[in-house]
């Protein structure tokens, strides 16, 4: 992280940026939504460390007053963006839209594999943003914290719909349903296009193991 009120010392960069032209992304959003969108963008594609202070006040077109009067440092800055992609990735594009593909629980469940299979496929496909912040920042660091309280907060979506299924053991199931869906991630990310597929084929089978 670069020098800043507030710094953590842990995502400090050595190498210096120039001045970066502002983003696109910014359009007319207010102050704080513009280095968010900016945020968003930058650290979903590129992680943590790599982004530096400047980089954001650059792209996001707010003088560097400003960006620290709303994030106080760049560790608030991540968390805010772990928080809306949460919102934006966890919610609406992954168990909402499974939740309209599927007319029963189990139908629902099986959709994220169906969803996941669409996104593996977008050019913009990153990866989760969680997994990759906890592996950069490791465990014990916040960031690293959060992004396992979020993780575990998917985990929570799919329990609930394997209580809906009515299945057996809904915490061991969600638990093993979540190794399926990291697991079909990391696959897709080295490139194998067929991980969602794949993934759905043992989850079938997980289903009809935590059946009653």
């Amino acid at each position: 992280m670069n020098p800043g009120p507030a710094a953590s010392s842990s995502c400090a960069s050595t190498r210096p940026s120039p001045p970066s032209p502002p983003s696109p992304l910014c359009g007319h959003l207010d102050p704080e939504e513009r280095i968010l969108a900016v945020a968003y963008d930058l650290f979903s594609r590129r992680g943590i460390r790599d982004v530096g202070v400047n980089e954001l006040i650059g792209r996001s077109g707010v003088a560097k007053a400003t960006f620290y009067r709303h994030f106080p440092s760049k560790d608030a800055l991540v968390l805010a963006f772990l928080e809306q992609r949460d919102k934006q990735w966890t919610v609406d594009s992954i168990i909402s839209s499974a939740r309209q593909r599927g007319n029963t629980p189990v139908e629902q469940l099986l959709a994220i594999f169906d969803v996941f299979s669409d996104w593996f496929r977008r050019d913009d496909f990153e990866g989760s943003a969680f997994i990759n912040v906890l592996l950069e920042m490791g465990p014990a660091h916040p960031l690293g914290k959060a992004s396992l309280d979020y993780l575990a907060k998917m985990r929570g979506h799919v329990q609930r719909l394997a209580e809906e299924a009515g299945l057996v053991r809904a915490d061991d199931f969600a638990r093993s349903w979540h190794i399926l869906m990291k697991g079909s991630i990391i696959s897709a990310t080295e490139g194998d296009l067929q991980a969602a597929r794949r993934a759905q084929e043992m989850a079938a089978w997980l289903i009809e193991h935590h059946q009653a």
